[in-house]
């Protein structure tokens, strides 16, 4: 729930309604790709909202639109020192991976009755997604996401942006030619989720069993992986290239385990994923990508700090 303030209206405060908050964290997350940054976000958006007066908040038509200016504004200047930030960090940077489906960090502006709407949020949070946005501009990543996402006209989008509704509109047309162009045309989308359902139950059993030849079948010839630790923690410090490579890894890894080592099948950003725990503590996420059958891309968090929502479940 958001927070209350102690000098408000005795008339309950729109802006404080928990699905206006988790709508808030939901844009900053998909804007940030860290759940801790886009908490942070709305923290400071309703700071300052209740550091405006009643008078001035009452007059505010849409508190929604106006959280969401507020926020997506923050938002901006993050990502514009983000880069500066990723030149520090150590090692790979990977979305920080969301438990679940997390159903309120879903919500948006339309109804969640609307199917296109929903299949819009759901796959807005699937690890591939968020992959494709971090490597857009700043500007097209608000503009992209506000609009196609959470569906603001372009003249919020502007707002925002600080630039003219059509120059938003060329952002976003930029940002889905890059999205387009890094995910293309896919089967049904019950028939995707499905096989890819499939391919990662398959994959964690011959992972348990360190079955070579079947990781081989599984994984694409080109596949990739991936490991962000941070700096905190061991992860592969370079994306490791090559099905061979991948599935002689991942059996050395769970050698080097031993018994304490788990492996769960979990939903990772709305789609099936994997946990590995150790002693009973989550210490690695796994997103995947699939295409054609196989394993195209593992993403393998262990950065502690990005797993805290994991520890927390």
């Amino acid at each position: 729930m958001g927070p209350i303030s102690p000098t408000g209206p005795a008339e309950p405060d729109p802006a404080a309604a928990p699905d206006e908050r988790r709508r808030l964290t939901g844009m900053a997350y998909r804007l940030l790709g860290s759940l801790a940054d886009a908490e942070d976000v709305v923290q400071e958006t309703y700071a300052r909202w209740y550091a405006m007066s009643p008078e001035r908040r009452a007059a505010v038509v849409s508190p929604g639109a106006y959280l969401a200016k507020v926020a997506g504004r923050i938002c901006l200047d993050l990502l514009g020192s983000a880069r500066a930030r990723r030149e520090r960090y150590v090692g790979e940077w990977i979305p920080e991976p969301l438990p679940g489906h997390l159903p309120g960090h879903l919500a948006g502006p339309r109804s969640a009755a609307d199917p296109a709407d929903r299949v819009t949020l759901d796959e807005s949070v699937h690890m591939a997604f968020l992959v494709v946005l971090d490597a857009m501009t700043p500007a097209e990543r608000v503009a992209f996401v506000l609009h196609d996402v959470f569906r603001y006209s372009f003249a919020e989008v502007a707002a925002i942006v600080g630039r003219t509704p059509a120059a938003c509109r060329r952002l976003a047309f930029s940002a889905r030619r890059r999205l387009h162009m890094a995910r293309p045309v896919l089967p049904a989308r019950a028939a995707r989720e499905g096989r890819h359902a499939t391919l990662v139950r398959d994959f964690k059993r011959a992972w348990e069993t360190q079955d070579i030849a079947a990781l081989l079948g599984l994984l694409a010839p080109d596949a990739t992986a991936i490991g962000d630790g941070g700096g905190i923690v061991p992860a592969m410090p370079h994306p490791i290239e090559g099905h061979a490579a991948i599935a002689h890894y991942l059996v050395d890894l769970i050698a080097r385990g031993g018994p304490g080592l788990v492996l769960e099948e979990r939903v990772v950003n709305a789609q099936p994923g994997l946990t590995v725990r150790h002693q009973g503590v989550v210490v690695a996420v796994f997103a995947f990508d699939t295409a054609d059958d196989r394993i195209t891309r593992l993403w393998v968090v262990r950065n502690p700090e990005k797993l805290r929502p994991w520890t927390a479940s």
